[in-house]
């Protein structure tokens, strides 16, 4: 009896055990897992400085490569970073006078605190992202024929599937929305997302701040405040409150026992969202898909994301190299805050691949 006979004969009798005894269902036993693995994660007091932290050595990493990351971190523009295991901060280091106190920008890694509040807002079910924008925002808040703009739904705006011209610069008036494709048919980056935070202020009778602080900031004790910057709303907050969020969406949108997003719309948010660019989620980027594309282009990439990093990690990417990882099999959220590490850009840059290099000689 060769071992593939084995094999095959040992795992039809675990099949047919699981399917026919109640007590053995997979889906419970992954259920209990999930359980298990979110009752390990660690949340730091709302309110106070307190952060409980585990050394490096007791994970087994390479200490000698951690100040070689660190280094490294100073060399490329860096202002902070912070790496936590299972929630318990790591690594936390604060570069070229910056401070664990002072605030920094987002940049488009806010781009993920709009998806997630707007999954807040379908929970309560005052919105539902597959209506129409329009029923939130009325007609006419594009230069779009209404058939046109009516195709337009929220998760469209999630997932940057919106058809409007992405090529006229950032304002968001109606005069500069202009169709360019239907709506679910192309994949740009557009600002046009904001209007997101219009939606659920339109749909909740509340302004977007008082929304957004009691639902979210407020409950996991984030700093900062949204500052408008031309047609931008951008986030501004200490490198532990980015941290914050970073840890919300590692335990599948719950803090401590408060369910505060759904778990759906968290799994959601960092899977594939349509079917033209594999990379993007509900306003995060994706790595492990076989291409990708990238913001000012139409192009497709084949490849990895970033090469370098876990394929299950997921990203908020911010111009100039503001970087928020989650990588569920590491138990990791990573945290960088800075300058541009090398040349201005986007979202994604030849940093992310070279960061991971260096993560991997410590962690791995």
């Amino acid at each position: 009896m060769n071992h593939r006979f084995i094999l095959f004969f040992t795992f039809s009798i675990l099949f047919f055990i699981g399917c026919s005894s109640d007590k053995m269902e997979p889906v419970e036993e992954k259920e209990i897992e999930e359980t298990k693995i979110s009752e390990e994660i660690y949340f730091p007091p709302i309110g106070s400085d307190e952060w409980e932290t585990i050394s490096p050595s007791e994970l087994s990493w390479d200490e000698s490569n951690t100040q070689l990351l660190i280094d490294f971190l100073e060399e490329k523009n860096t202002k902070s970073f912070i790496m936590l295991y299972n929630g318990k901060i790591v690594v936390e280091h604060y570069f070229n006078d910056y401070s664990a106190t002072k605030p920094w920008y987002w940049a488009s890694a806010g781009k993920t605190l709009t998806a997630t509040v707007t999954g807040i807002a379908q929970d309560e079910g005052i919105i539902d992202i597959n209506n129409k924008v329009s029923d939130y925002l009325g007609e006419g808040w594009t230069s779009a024929s209404l058939s046109e703009e009516n195709l337009i739904t929220a998760k469209n705006l999630l997932t940057m599937t919106s058809g409007l011209d992405d090529t006229l610069g950032d304002d968001v008036s109606s005069e500069n929305l202009h169709y360019i494709a239907d709506a679910g048919d192309r994949w740009a980056y557009h600002n046009v997302y904001v209007k997101l935070q219009d939606i659920v202020s339109a749909a909740s009778n509340q302004d977007w701040t008082s929304y957004f602080d009691i639902k979210l900031k407020d409950k996991i004790g984030m700093s900062g405040s949204w500052i408008a910057n031309n047609n931008l709303n951008v986030y501004w907050s200490n490198t532990r409150s980015m941290a914050r969020f970073g840890l919300l969406i590692q335990a599948k949108g719950k803090w401590e026992d408060q369910q505060l997003v759904s778990k759906e719309f968290v799994l959601e948010s960092h899977n594939t969202s349509q079917n033209i660019n594999e990379a993007y989620g509900y306003l995060w980027w994706l790595n492990g898909k076989t291409t990708y594309h990238l913001p000012s282009s139409q192009l497709e990439f084949n490849g990895l994301l970033i090469p370098t990093a876990p394929a299950d990690t997921y990203a908020a990417l911010g111009k100039n190299d503001q970087k928020i990882y989650i990588v569920p099999s590491k138990s990791l959220v990573v945290i960088r805050m800075g300058n541009a590490a090398d040349d201005a850009n986007f979202a994604l840059s030849s940093f992310d691949e070279e960061l991971w290099s260096k993560i991997n000689e410590v962690i791995n």
